[in-house]
């Protein structure tokens, strides 16, 4: 991770003795990177004790209300929905047509986690059948909140990435962070690649954006943000060599993203083979025509479901909070970022129900509402973190148990 590491200097050496300053005092030995990220691990333990915690509650309420209605826990977190789907692209590979079957062509479905989940049947094949793919969703949401407590943290203090880690881990569909899903993942290097962005490591932030870019279609948001940000950057360079790893991470960044969509062109045999895989699963740009006369169907039903309730209401609160984002004038790779994935999620025509889902990785919409409870004193900050927490876990059980479709 590139958290707690640094740059090489480019400072020309100095000729005080090593063991010394420039002003005479012993000087600290210098700390590798493995001390370095242990120092940033200890630094960011507090967000995730509280991550976690909040997470196991959301387990524990979940597994409780499944064993009640005689539902199986593992099936649901390891095999559900596009649990599926991943674990049968990790095994069997990649359709070599396009076919005609609406929602049927994996092809859809981008490749990093499906190669994660193969490579830990590989290594241990005992597991049973979806424990990789779950294991390494646990493990990317702890990297995906230290990564959000980071980001907090260095614009707005320790309390600010604490609570932000927090409210990510707190969100209403926040149950899939811990599920064979693709979003603690995708969140993860998200997370790391603004992370660098914001401390000026430009091949972290286009490997890590590249990485993204292999994971979900939205990937090509942070991709953007980075060589937008980079190119930027570009303009205060103040010499060529300062400006090699901007251009190399705006170079860098997309191709994740570019590298599969042409892998699928070719695989098809057609320029536009991804998007023809998209349009089979009835999901193109409309610039957000379909979102609205789905709100509007909403608001005239009588009975509307909980669930497409919840969604909607996410829908709209993201809107409010980049708006109050940009009010606060957040640095602009994470508004691209932000900004790039809310006209994804609102501008597609495709199926609704998803979208908190798809927006699960926007972590810096939340940021307003960080820096404002970090503000408030412990006791109240602990009851409204403490109320998020429970109603994201009985959301969570809803959504799996109640809903009774994909989250």
């Amino acid at each position: 991770m590139p958290y707690g590491f640094s740059e090489p200097s480019t400072a020309v050496p100095s000729r005080v003795p090593a063991s010394r300053s420039p002003q005479g005092e012993p000087r600290v030995p210098h700390q590798g990177p493995l001390a370095g990220a242990a120092r940033a691990l200890r630094h960011a333990a507090p967000a995730l004790a509280a991550y976690t915690a909040v997470r196991g509650l959301g387990l524990l309420v979940f597994t409780l209300w499944a064993h009640r209605d005689g539902r199986g826990v593992r099936h649901l977190l390891m095999e559900s929905w596009d649990c599926d789907w991943y674990l049968r692209i990790a095994s069997d590979g990649y359709a070599h047509e396009l076919g005609t079957r609406v929602d049927g062509n994996n092809l859809a479905f981008f490749p990093l986690y499906p190669l994660l989940i193969r490579a830990g049947d590989a290594l241990l094949p005992w597991l049973p059948r979806g424990a990789a793919g779950l294991s390494v969703s646990v493990a990317a949401s702890l990297l995906a909140a230290w990564g959000i407590f980071a980001v907090g943290d260095r614009l707005y203090g320790r309390r600010a990435g604490i609570v932000l880690a927090v409210l990510w881990g707190s969100l209403p569909v926040a149950l899939v962070q811990w599920m064979g899903y693709t979003e603690s993942l995708f969140t993860a290097v998200c997370a790391w690649s603004l992370y660098a962005v914001l401390s000026g490591r430009w091949l972290w932030a286009g490997s890590l954006a590249a990485l993204a870019g292999l994971t979900r279609p939205t990937g090509v948001a942070v991709a953007a943000a980075v060589s937008v940000t980079a190119l930027l950057a570009l303009r205060k360079a103040f010499s060529a060599q300062a400006s090699v790893r901007p251009l190399l991470a705006a170079v860098v960044a997309p191709l994740g993203w570019l590298s599969y969509v042409g892998w699928v062109g070719l695989r098809l045999g057609r320029w536009d083979g991804y998007f023809a895989v998209q349009k089979l699963w009835r999901n193109e740009w409309d610039g957000g025509v379909g979102t609205l006369r789905r709100m509007r169907d909403l608001f005239v039903a009588e009975r509307p479901a909980l669930f497409v309730a919840m969604v909607t209401a996410v829908l709209l609160g993201s809107v409010v909070l980049f708006v109050l984002s940009a009010g606060d004038r957040q640095p602009l790779p994470l508004l691209l970022f932000s900004g790039l994935l809310l006209l994804i999620v609102l501008g597609s025509s495709g199926v609704y129900f998803p979208r908190a889902r798809f927006l699960l990785p926007g972590f810096p919409l939340l940021l307003p509402v960080a820096v404002a409870l970090a503000r408030a004193r412990t006791h109240v900050l602990v009851t409204l973190l403490a109320s998020a927490a429970l109603m994201s876990a009985v959301f969570g059980g809803h959504m799996l148990l109640g809903w009774h479709g994909p989250p």
